[in-house]
């Protein structure tokens, strides 16, 4: 483990944590504006924000839109039950315990090394109802029981890329095999123009879902920049009125698309299945500038 200065505004100089995983170069980097926040990379990509004092507090704009499914999945401070698909620093599961106390979650983090880091420098609450299994995330969505969550958060990456497995129908066959019948998937999309990935993503959600929504900066649903999309399906009626009203009232406002907007969106790309798969696009280096 390496660790390197880094002055927080108005404190003392605080470590930076510099510490080799599975998945590449993992750095902790202090949060200048909060005392006990800070953002996880890999190999130099933003993958995760967490304050210490205040687990409820999101500050990536695609975890603020995963906050407001997680809001709506259920009548507010309800316990739910919640798999997670890729865990970073636990920033959605803290959430979820820290908004919705005595839930239930699951979180599957295929990178062991980063998991025991996490761990380390970033305690989780004892008394939060967490429970992280090293696994893939297919494979550890395979072990959770029919039925069982409300709730499945797919965020999954491997160098800045979904893996083609967790893209395809058969993978969203598991996620509904997981789920309860009322419950909510909502996965973290990324692609940039001409947006083909995250057509057939849509196209593959609504081959397994009868309702879906899409949460989007209007210039990524544009083609105009490469970022992130949120997809929110479920069998049962969306909450769309207050989503799309929390999505336009964040501090970057984000447009809401479904019905047949959303459809025509997709462009006739078809259901994507194991046999075509293939990973999402990489974002380009200036992303991450």
């Amino acid at each position: 483990m390496g660790r390197s200065r880094n002055n927080r505004r108005g404190s003392a100089a605080v470590d930076a944590v510099v510490e080799a995983v599975d998945g590449g170069l993992a750095q902790l980097i202090p949060d200048p504006d909060r005392s006990r926040a800070w953002t996880l990379l890999i190999d130099g990509a933003p993958q995760s924000h967490v304050d210490l004092d205040d687990p409820a507090y999101l500050s990536f704009e695609y975890q603020r839109r995963l906050g407001h499914v997680i809001d709506l999945v259920a009548p507010p401070g309800k316990p739910v039950q919640a798999v997670h698909l890729g865990g970073g620093a636990l920033t959605l599961a803290r959430y979820v315990a820290a908004t919705r106390p005595r839930s239930t979650q699951q979180v599957v983090e295929r990178d062991a090394r980063l998991v025991q880091l996490v761990r380390r420098e970033l305690p989780l609450d004892p008394n939060a109802r967490i429970r992280i299994r090293s696994a893939d995330a297919r494979a550890g969505l395979a072990k959770v029981p029919d039925g069982w969550a409300d709730l499945v958060i797919a965020d999954v990456f491997s160098g800045a890329r979904t893996p083609a497995h967790l893209t395809s129908t058969e993978f969203l066959d598991e996620v509904r095999r997981a789920l309860k019948p009322s419950g909510v998937y909502a996965a973290n999309l990324a692609d940039g123009p001409p947006l083909a990935h995250l057509r057939g993503q849509i196209a593959t959600a609504a081959a397994r879902f009868a309702e879906l929504a899409l949460i989007a900066d209007p210039a990524v649903l544009r083609g105009k920049r490469f970022g992130n999309a949120i997809l929110v399906a479920r069998d049962l009626p969306l909450p769309l009125a207050e989503l799309t009203r929390r999505a336009a009232c964040d501090p970057h406002p984000a447009r809401v698309e479904h019905g047949r907007q959303l459809t025509d969106f997709t462009g006739g790309a078809v259901p994507v299945t194991d046999e075509a798969a293939v990973a999402s696009p990489a974002p380009p280096p200036s992303v991450f500038r």
